[in-house]
């Protein structure tokens, strides 16, 4: 019989009936704090901890505090602190503010090379997808999870339907893998992949970098997917192969990971084609990722009463050209878009010149490593020189969790993954779109369609 991926994994890990075992476990400091206690009142040990890892992110200030116990916010501060007891009393490695492995936990998993071609991943954040990029299978789980998984290190989980999307074609110039990704979703719907383990192929997936097979599975959640998947080949190897995490038996693991992409024959519960090289750079214009069109678009004209509430909250109006639309803010960062590869395209474009006078524009690395390795290419001053606001690592303004937020009314161009309502801040009005689309709006003020501005 002739195996998916997906089946592959989900075969290599069934330890029961629905009972799944769990290869690495990411933690931070927003979903554990209960499941810690749940352990501690029934007495119970961390099964794993050499499986585990934590680290500090949603609530960490990007303002370059250095120690837990000088965050200024109070929840923020209870939540780290509790996370470093935490991993303290059970045994769990943690990368807490100040250490240079911090960073967002989606980031870290992959630079350290912990992030593994056939492993089971899981995290209490939705964005677990994103490691999916490396042929793992990795989705989030609820706090009541996170506790059974830092139990038992394993995982009592629906077995998921099977979809695969295959993309042809080359990217057009200025077309990249989010633009790839949120019109696949603007095609399909936020529902459209809902109940799939999703895995994305074709000849344009294989000629992305690994920075981009990350960009693409960290939305499968924002199309609804369980999982999202990609085949592990050259690419992949060649990124985990000397990173502290990578197995001591390299050999030995690429001669497993070669056998794990899908089998000819390999059949799917659904298959989606899409022509990659008719795409166009996107822009979100609503209050979800699936409400996108294209940077030469317009604003289109509501079909329901959702695309009404969503125009009335973004302060737009139909047939309104998406390149008049102004903005306030602009925020590069989120484990969507903060890897150096991101951080390098945007510095590409605002080199030499000067973000508008009337908006701020903040850049926000992924990690600690990737900040580090962003200053010794010189990327810092020119982020700097142009004006934008150079900060440390964590998830920022991706989520109103931290003090860097929207105020209400403000319209920013995001390379986050979210634009729900409230999403970057109460009343904040968020645009996601491409890291280059969004230094290029930083440099004009408004959106541009990136092939063709100089």
């Amino acid at each position: 019989m002739s195996r998916s991926l997906f089946e592959k994994i989900w075969a290599n890990h069934e330890v029961g009936d629905g009972l799944i075992y769990i290869d690495l476990h990411l933690v931070h400091e927003v979903t554990s704090p209960q499941a810690f206690a749940g352990l501690r009142l029934a007495d119970r040990k961390v099964r794993r901890p050499d499986k585990t890892i934590a680290t500090a992110d949603h609530n960490v200030p990007t303002d370059g505090t250095s120690v837990a116990r000088m965050i200024a916010d109070e929840l923020s501060r209870k939540q780290v602190e509790a996370l470093e007891r935490n991993c303290e009393e059970f045994g769990v490695p943690v990368y807490s503010v100040g250490s240079d492995r911090q960073g967002i936990v989606h980031v870290i998993g992959p630079e350290l090379g912990l992030t593994q071609p056939g492993l089971t991943i899981v995290c209490g954040d939705s964005h677990t997808s994103t490691h999916g990029a490396f042929g793992a299978l990795a989705f989030g789980i609820g706090t009541s999870e996170v506790e059974h998984v830092l139990a038992t290190q394993c995982l009592v989980q629906k077995r998921p339907k099977t979809m695969r999307i295959n993309y042809s074609g080359k990217l057009g110039y200025g077309v990249v893998a989010k633009d790839l990704i949120l019109a696949t979703i603007g095609r399909l719907g936020t529902a459209g992949m809902t109940g799939y383990a999703v895995e994305y192929a074709g000849e344009t997936i294989e000629g992305l970098t690994m920075a981009n097979r990350m960009t693409i599975c960290n939305m499968t959640i924002e199309g609804g997917g369980r999982a999202g998947m990609i085949a592990p080949d050259e690419t992949t190897f060649e990124w985990v192969e000397g990173k502290p995490g990578a197995p001591a038996d390299f050999e030995s693991a690429l001669a497993r990971w070669r056998g794990l992409p899908s089998a000819p024959g390999a059949s799917f519960d659904n298959e989606v084609e899409i022509d990659a090289a008719s795409l166009s750079p996107m822009v979100t214009w609503g209050t979800n990722p699936g409400q996108v069109v294209e940077v030469t678009g317009e604003v289109p004209a509501p079909t329901s009463d959702s695309e009404e509430r969503a125009l009335r909250y973004m302060g737009l109006e139909p047939g309104r050209a998406i390149e008049e639309i102004e903005l306030d803010r602009i925020f590069i960062g989120s484990c969507t878009n903060s890897r150096i590869q991101d951080l390098r395209e945007a510095a590409s474009v605002v080199e030499g010149r000067k973000v508008a006078s009337t908006l701020e524009a903040m850049v926000v690395p992924g990690s600690a490593q990737v900040k580090a390795a962003a200053e010794a290419e010189g990327l810092d001053e020119i982020f700097r020189a142009a004006g934008f606001d150079w900060r440390s690592a964590g998830c920022s303004m991706c989520l109103g969790m931290n003090p860097d937020t929207l105020s209400p009314g403000e319209r920013c161009a995001s390379t986050s993954n979210r634009n729900f309502e409230g999403r970057q801040g109460k009343g904040g009005r968020t645009h996601l779109v491409s890291p280059k689309m969004a230094a290029a709006a930083a440099i004009e003020g408004r959106f541009v369609d990136i092939r063709n501005w100089n």
